[in-house]
Order: structure tokens, then C-alpha cells, then sequence
């Protein structure tokens, strides 16, 4: 399953929660309020294990990018210092999205 499948699956589930935890308030269902919580906790962690697994690919990514950048200036190919760039900054980005 992808990322963002997961991380909207969670943010489903987490919306959800927080709605049965709502109604279990003004219905008096200390039950329903307990559901609801794990519930919403249950989506949080969906959502945060889908942010920390984007944040590990985009790490990856920012290394190879150094890597390839470092290797195409040892080689002087311009391309590959640009491919290099470009994976490295794309890696960043994804880090920083997924805070």
C-alpha cells in the first residue's frame, strides 16, 4: 500500500474517531467515548508511520543525490552533478513535507 494511501486511510480514521468520541460525550456512552479515542489513535499512528516511512525515502534519496552530485564534479560530467542536485533536493522536500 502507498504512503499517501495510508497516511489519507488515517486521517479517515483518525476524523472518524474523533466523531464517535464526540457523540459518546453528549450521549453519555463513557464506551462509545473510549471506541472513539482508540479509534483516533489508531488513524494517528497509521498517519505517522506513513510520514516517518516518506521521511526515510527521502533521505535515501538526499544521500544518493550527494553521492551522484560528488562523483559527476570527480568526473566532470555536468549532467550528473545536475541528476545529483535534483535527487538530493527532491529528497529534502520530501523530508520537510512529511514533518
Amino acid at each position: 500500500m502507498r504512503n499517501e494511501t495510508r497516511k489519507s486511510e488515517g486521517s479517515a480514521e483518525k476524523a472518524g474517531g474523533k466523531i464517535k468520541k464526540s457523540i459518546g460525550r453528549v450521549l453519555g456512552s463513557n464506551r462509545m467515548v473510549a471506541e472513539g479515542r482508540a479509534k483516533e489513535l489508531k488513524g494517528r499512528s497509521k498517519v505517522e508511520g506513513a510520514k516517518a516511512s516518506e521521511r526515510t525515502k527521502g533521505k535515501f534519496e538526499e544521500l544518493t543525490g550527494k553521492m551522484k552530485n560528488r562523483v559527476g564534479h570527480l568526473v566532470a560530467r555536468d549532467r550528473m552533478v545536475a541528476e545529483g542536485k535534483a535527487r538530493e533536493l527532491k529528497g529534502l522536500s520530501r523530508q520537510k513535507i512529511n514533518k
